[in-house]
C-alpha cells in the first residue's frame, strides 16, 4: 500500500512544514511538531509564521526575515540558516519555494528543520583542533626561538659542546613540529576521503624490526620483539605501515611502566576449525605494562583528541592509526594485556586477499 504524504513526511529524518498559497500550514511532520513543541493536528490551517516560531539572536522571526511569499519571481528557496526554537535550542532550516510559473504567485512553501547538534559538534571539533594545534606548536616553537636567540646573542661566549646541545635541541623540536604538521595533514585527508596510499608487497618482519630498533634507540625502556616464521607478505604502503606501528610502539613506551612487547604473527580467518585455518594476513600486537584502557572508554580511543593519561601527545595518533589501517582493509582491536596493561592488535591483509 502506498504511503500517504503525512506518512512520508513522518518517515523523513528532518522535520517538514508545508504551507499553501494562503500561507496556512497544510502538512507538518511529527518530527517538526515535536521540535516546535506543538501538536501536529492543531497546526493544520494556522498561519506559517505562527507555527514556525523560530527566532534569531535579535528576536526576529523566520518568516519576517525570509518573507517566502514575497521577493523576486525567480526565487526558488532559502538556503540553510541557523535559528532558535522557543526553548533556545539551535536548529538548521532550509526552504523551497514553489511557483507554477514565473508570472504566478507562490503555490507552496516547504521548510525542513533539523537539529543543530551536528554542526555544534563540528564547531567544537574545530575549536578543539585550533586549541590542540596552538598548544602543541607553542612548546617546540618556544624552545626553538629561545635557543636560537641564545646562540645569536652569546655565540662567542658559548663553547662547542654548548652550541651542539642547543642545536640538537632545536633539531628535536623541529622534528616534533614536522610530525605534528604531518598528523594534521593525515587527519584532513582521512576526514575528506583524500588519503592516498601506495601499497606494494612488503615484508612485515623487516619493517617491524626496523621500527622497534628505531624506538629502542630513543628510549631506555625495554622493547621486546617476537616475530613468527612463515609470515605472508602484506599489501601495504610501507610509509603508512611504519607510521602506524611506530605510533603504537611509542604509545606503549609513553603510557606503560615496564616492558613493551611487540608480537608479529599470522592472522587467520576464524572458521572455528583448528584444522582449517586460512592465513589472511599478519597481526601485530603491542602490549604494555601500564594501567590499561577501561572497557567503557575503548570506543572513544580512536576518536580525535582522545588522550589516555596525562603524558602528552596531540590526541590524534590513534585516530590516524585507525584511519590508516581501515584504508588498507585491516582492523584494529583493543584488549587487556596479561600484565593488566593495554593490548592493541592490528591486522594487515596478505597479498592477494584484498577485496576487488
Amino acid at each position: 500500500m502506498p504511503l500517504t504524504a503525512q506518512q512520508l513526511a513522518d518517515a523523513l529524518p528532518d522535520g517538514v512544514v508545508l504551507a499553501g498559497p494562503d500561507r496556512t500550514v497544510t502538512l507538518i511532520s511529527a518530527g517538526a511538531a515535536a521540535m516546535l513543541g506543538l501538536d501536529a493536528d492543531d497546526c493544520l490551517g494556522r498561519d506559517l509564521g505562527e507555527v514556525l516560531a523560530l527566532q534569531d539572536n535579535d528576536g526576529r522571526t523566520w518568516c519576517s526575515v525570509n518573507r517566502p511569499y514575497e521577493g523576486l519571481a525567480t526565487r526558488t528557496g532559502v538556503p540553510e540558516q541557523s535559528w532558535l526554537l522557543p526553548d533556545g535550542t539551535e536548529v538548521l532550516t532550509v526552504a523551497r519555494v514553489h511557483r507554477p510559473a514565473l508570472d504566478q504567485p507562490v503555490r507552496s512553501v516547504a521548510v525542513t528543520i533539523r537539529s543543530g547538534r551536528g554542526r555544534a559538534r563540528l564547531d567544537r571539533e574545530r575549536s578543539d583542533l585550533v586549541a590542540t594545534v596552538a598548544h602543541e606548536l607553542r612548546s617546540p616553537l618556544t624552545g626553538v626561538k629561545g635557543f636560537v636567540q641564545a646562540l645569536l646573542n652569546r655565540w662567542d661566549k658559548l663553547n662547542d659542546e654548548q652550541k651542539k646541545l642547543m642545536l640538537t635541541t632545536v633539531s628535536v623540536d623541529a622534528d616534533r613540529l614536522s610530525r605534528l604538521i604531518a598528523e594534521l595533514l593525515d587527519v584532513a585527508r582521512i576526514d575528506t576521503g583524500r588519503l592516498q596510499l601506495y601499497p606494494r608487497p612488503s615484508d612485515v618482519a623487516v619493517l617491524t624490526t626496523r621500527i622497534v630498533e628505531s624506538v629502542r634507540a630513543g628510549t631506555s625502556r625495554p622493547v621486546e620483539l617476537v616475530v613468527a616464521t612463515d609470515l605472508p607478505q602484506v599489501e601495504v604502503d610501507p610509509d603508512k605501515f611504519t607510521q602506524v606501528v611506530t605510533n603504537l610502539v611509542e604509545n606503549g613506551v609513553r603510557h606503560g611502566d615496564g616492558t613493551v612487547r611487540v608480537e608479529v604473527t599470522p592472522a587467520h580467518l576464524e572458521t572455528g576449525l583448528e584444522s582449517d585455518l586460512e592465513t589472511t594476513g599478519v597481526r601485530i600486537t603491542v602490549e604494555d605494562e601500564g594501567g590499561g584502557i577501561p572497557v567503557e572508554l575503548r570506543k572513544r580511543v580512536f576518536t580525535k583528541f582522545w588522550k589516555g593519561g596525562a603524558r602528552g601527545g596531540s590526541g590524534l595518533g590513534l585516530y590516524i592509526v585507525h584511519g590508516l589501517v581501515r584504508a588498507h582493509g585491516g582492523t584494529v582491536t583493543i584488549g587487556d594485556a596479561p600484565s593488566g596493561g593495554a593490548r592493541i592488535s592490528v591486522t594487515w591483509p596478505a597479498v592477494g586477499t584484498q577485496p576487488g
